[in-house]
């Protein structure tokens, strides 16, 4: 191991002791309360429904049918704007995903949330010269609002009265 080497790592070393020490502790799944067993429903084989059933077996809730609360998920749509031309045929595009949102209490039939609209953005450079990267990134940023997009609905779900 030659010094470099050895410094570089007893710095990233130093620096994991000092912020645990402080308290520092990257935000997660520990931050998010428990929530009830849930019911999704609705278009449950989007990207974006697989992402937040995923998510909330992550975070120890279960997912059954005929459970207390029912989570309905309207059909994910992407939406791509065209943001400019330059001069080589690279193109900034704004793609926003966005869904909508139910969440009723089986108990008293009463809606928490009513077809609430949740949608996420980003900006990518692509250039239409190259097809097959151009693909690549469409489908990786797509990805990307998929896992934005449930983290957003895990996050309103924490959110929701008498849910907890």
């Amino acid at each position: 191991m030659n010094r470099r080497t050895f410094l570089s790592a007893s710095i990233a070393a130093s620096a994991a002791v000092l912020l645990s020490a402080c308290g520092f502790r990257l935000r997660g799944s520990e931050s998010m309360p428990t929530l009830p067993t849930l019911s999704l429903e609705g278009d449950s084989n989007s990207a974006v429904a697989q992402q937040v059933a995923i998510r909330l077996q992550q975070l120890g809730t279960q997912v059954e049918a005929g459970a207390p609360w029912r989570v309905t998920l309207g059909t994910p749509s992407l939406i791509d704007r065209r943001l400019g031309v330059d001069s080589r045929a690279s193109r900034e595009h704004e793609l926003v995903l966005s869904t909508t949102l139910s969440v009723q209490e089986r108990a008293s039939n009463a809606y928490h949330i009513n077809n609430a609209t949740l949608s996420t953005s980003t900006r990518i450079r692509v250039s239409d010269d190259d097809l097959l990267n151009r693909e690549t990134l469409m489908q990786e940023a797509e990805q990307s609002l998929s896992r934005q997009l449930s983290q957003r609905i895990i996050e309103r779900l924490a959110n929701v009265e008498g849910m907890q």
